[in-house]
């Protein structure tokens, strides 16, 4: 298999759960500006719409969309601690995470990645970040992941959305559950590796 990703973005996510299964992978680094890979090839050939993660499998389909990927990982290496089979609840939870991640966090952070943006406007879309950042950290007391006692696939992802708190503004320096939850993912040997990985092509 082959992920295509870029450091610190959303392929993160796909890369830690990767690194969680042991599933054999080569990394292509993607620039986003550019749209080449690594070898300077033209990232859209690979997937029309630009964006990372992408994992091409053995096969020769191509798989996008992180969340799919995600899924599609975990079933592989039938890792059912990081999502329960089917028909078991925990997986619809876990899903239902997943889709929370996505839709009403990750989503709200891209207009604060643009340097046209207002303050005005920058300042309505960092208050609308904290007011869910701190109904997570209420949602965080007394577990110590999003299920429980269990890292599952929408740890890894909330994990690397909530990395981007730091880039655009956004303060979690007050919510304690949420900072010691992340203080307790980034540890996992996993998480470790991939960020260590993926900094090592910043250098």
């Amino acid at each position: 298999m082959k992920l295509y990703f870029s450091p610190g973005v959303c392929s993160l996510s796909s890369h830690i759960i990767l690194q969680e299964t042991g599933i054999e992978h080569d990394l292509i680094q993607v620039d986003l500006p550019t749209h080449r890979t690594a070898d300077g090839g033209d990232f859209y050939q690979i997937n029309p719409k630009g964006s990372v993660p992408v994992l091409a499998l053995e096969n020769g389909l191509v798989l996008t969309e992180g969340v799919a990927i995600m899924q599609f990982l975990a079933d592989k290496a039938e890792r059912y601690d990081l999502l329960p089979p089917v028909h078991d609840m925990k997986r619809y939870q876990v899903l239902e995470w997943l889709n929370y991640i996505g839709t009403e966090l990750h989503k709200s952070f891209y207009p604060l990645f643009n340097l046209t943006l207002s303050p005005n406007d920058r300042e309505l879309f960092i208050a609308l970040l904290n007011k869910k950042f701190a109904w997570l950290n209420e949602q965080l007391k007394n577990k110590s992941f999003l299920l429980g006692d269990s890292f599952c696939l929408a740890d890894a992802y909330l994990f690397t959305v909530s990395n981007w708190c730091d880039v655009v503004g956004v303060s979690l320096s007050e919510l304690d559950h949420l900072q010691q939850y992340r203080g307790r993912v980034r540890q996992r040997p996993a998480v470790s590796k991939a960020l260590s990985i993926e900094a090592s092509y910043n250098k």
